[in-house]
């Protein structure tokens, strides 16, 4: 079964789909993030992630490609459509 070694929480956030959709200029900034390579790496990953996303790649192949948790490709595809994809670079605040 496909979904074997993830949690619930995991599995619940592969089940809502969120579709990246990005601009031209979004994706050269994006771009920009992953090749100056002067931006936190969480940054430069969360940036690939929405590449590859928009792209078209399945959730399944960037969480291989790039070696991620299922919920970082899920929580940073939902930050993307709901805040934008600058937002979706940076941790939110602590409480």
């Amino acid at each position: 079964m496909l979904l074997r070694g993830f949690c619930s929480r995991e599995i619940y956030l592969l089940i809502i789909k969120y579709k990246v959709n990005l601009s031209d200029d979004e994706r050269q900034i994006l771009q920009a993030v992953v090749q100056k390579g002067k931006n936190a790496a969480r940054s430069q990953t969360r940036a690939r992630i929405l590449l590859k996303a928009a792209e078209g790649s399945r959730d399944k192949d960037i969480i291989d490609a790039l070696n991620v948790s299922p919920s970082m490709v899920a929580k940073t595809q939902q930050r993307c459509v709901e805040e934008g994809p600058e937002a979706a670079l940076k941790d939110h605040p602590r409480p």
